[in-house]
């Protein structure tokens, strides 16, 4: 039996799984990010951990053949000399440190520090969270020993090894993408101190154990889901991840990198790989955000209903799902998100209908990003929690214009990481073998051809919803 660990953004979930990758077990602990001020996201670690313990020992991690870990990526978990948290970790989808991206980027030159890290500095990363530290809480920045990514605090409290993956690391703006090294030229730039980074391990390599149990580096999410879709190599279909964030994932077997920063270019889970993705920070969140406002205690199932009951287009009714600012292609923390179109007859299913499909066209964006780097995908894989829902899934494919392929496992990223844990306990050679023993496509959504034709009259107003929302916000700053 192997495990697979992984570290979300509102929970942690375990899967055990047996070696024709069919699942035992699955067992899900909640939490939540809290916002302390508008534009801040954070999580105090010790619910990381303390969800983690309940979720492996209700899986058999004590006792099983390997444990893989996945998680949230770009987190920053500043500890003491006693490895102990300084203060709460500053998330992924955290906005502050704004002005932080823009001195990185002016320090190494824009071209110069894509060149060395793959991406853009943007809020919510590790570096320009760090720096924000720096500049706003320099006495605890004093007390600072190390830094971790938060499934990394995981394995620290799990095995006691510091340590990461070059996916993670990939994700932090600290690391040369390319070489797969902590890049001495942006550290020495930054005047960060190289001892407080953690080793850096291939994906499906043991870096601790619990007990007897090896425990594989693993990988941030969205590798770990690319890698449970069975997208590993180039040529295979993209990969899309429907969770809080939505996610496009194209595997390269050559690293490349968009001049600009457009994309993110990350290593991936296979060693000697690499990836591209978009991001769109607000998928999931979008809908979570809808019902929590609207009625926290309707069911999301209730919800997508209602939403069924209208065309396409919702009756002219458009949503833009930047609700925490956007990473691609719009590298901005400040825009925000919106309904136009509102009108008396919308009711709670229009709304609903136009949040499903403001995320489609978002995750279009990123799709489109991905192609002069990896080519035009002829299909994709969906996993997460919105792979769901039929209706979401028959939205997605319209707009994209792409059959969608479904695993006959939907657990994303701890699916993935439990098959890197089994690499690192020797039942695989390696990660494409894993994948080809275990992942298996077992439905396809088509797009529909009618709701095609009316997504693609949709687009030109979709486009251009950005540029105004964006200078509403800024009017109002």
């Amino acid at each position: 039996m192997l495990v697979g660990l992984d570290i979300g953004t509102s929970s942690a979930k375990a899967v055990a799984i047996d070696r024709n990758g069919e699942v035992l077990k699955v067992a899900e602990r909640p939490y939540a990010p809290r916002a302390p001020q508008p534009g801040w996201s954070e999580q105090d670690p010790e619910e990381w951990w303390r969800a983690a313990e309940d979720v492996l020992d209700e899986c058999g991690g004590h006792h099983c053949d390997g444990i893989g870990l996945s998680g949230q990526m770009h987190g920053l978990v500043a500890l003491d000399a006693d490895q102990r948290p300084l203060r709460p970790a500053i998330l992924w989808n955290d906005t502050r440190a704004h002005e932080q991206c823009g001195a990185i980027e002016e320090r190494l030159g824009l071209e110069g520090f894509v060149a060395l890290t793959g991406n853009r500095a943007l809020a919510g990363c590790t570096a320009p969270s760090l720096l924000w530290v720096r500049d706003h809480e320099p006495e605890l920045y004093g007390e600072i020993a190390s830094i971790l990514l938060p499934k990394d605090y995981v394995r620290l409290r799990l095995t006691g090894e510091r340590a990461t993956d070059a996916v993670d690391a990939s994700g932090t703006l600290l690391f040369d993408v390319e070489e797969r090294s902590w890049s001495a030229t942006v550290l020495d730039a930054l005047e960060l101190d190289r001892d407080w980074l953690p080793r850096v391990y291939e994906s499906p390599a043991p870096a601790g154990r619990l007990g007897r149990v090896p425990v594989a580096a693993g990988a941030g999410d969205e590798a770990a889901a690319a890698v449970g879709a069975g997208v590993v190599r180039q040529g295979d279909p993209v990969s899309i991840v429907l969770g809080t964030s939505g996610v496009v994932v194209a595997a390269l077997d050559g690293y490349a990198a968009d001049a600009q920063g457009r994309a993110h270019s990350y290593c991936h889970a296979v060693p000697g790989g690499w990836n591209v993705l978009g991001v769109t920070l607000s998928a999931g969140g979008s809908l979570r955000w809808l019902r929590d406002v609207l009625d926290p205690l309707v069911s999301f199932k209730r919800l997508i209903a209602e939403a069924e009951e209208w065309e396409p287009g919702a009756s002219g009714l458009l949503f833009a799902p930047q609700l925490a600012g956007e990473r691609m292609p719009h590298a901005d923390p400040k825009a925000r998100g919106g309904f136009v179109g509102l009108g008396a007859h919308h009711d709670r299913g229009a709304l609903t209908r136009a949040v499903l499909e403001g995320v489609a066209f978002s995750i279009r964006e990123s799709l489109h990003l991905l192609d002069g780097l990896a080519g035009s995908p002829a299909k994709a894989r969906v996993s997460g929690g919105g792979a769901r829902s039929g209706t979401w899934l028959e939205i997605v494919a319209a707009v994209l214009d792409l059959p969608l392929e479904i695993c006959h496992v939907q657990e994303g990223a701890a699916y993935g990481a439990a098959l890197l844990g089994g690499v690192a306990a020797g039942l695989w050679m390696d990660v494409p073998e894993a994948v080809d023993e275990c992942v298996r496509v077992v439905r396809i959504v088509e797009p529909r051809p009618d709701w095609v034709s009316r997504y693609a009259e949709l687009r030109p107003y979709y486009d251009a919803l950005y540029p105004g929302l964006h200078g509403i916000q800024h009017a109002a700053d």
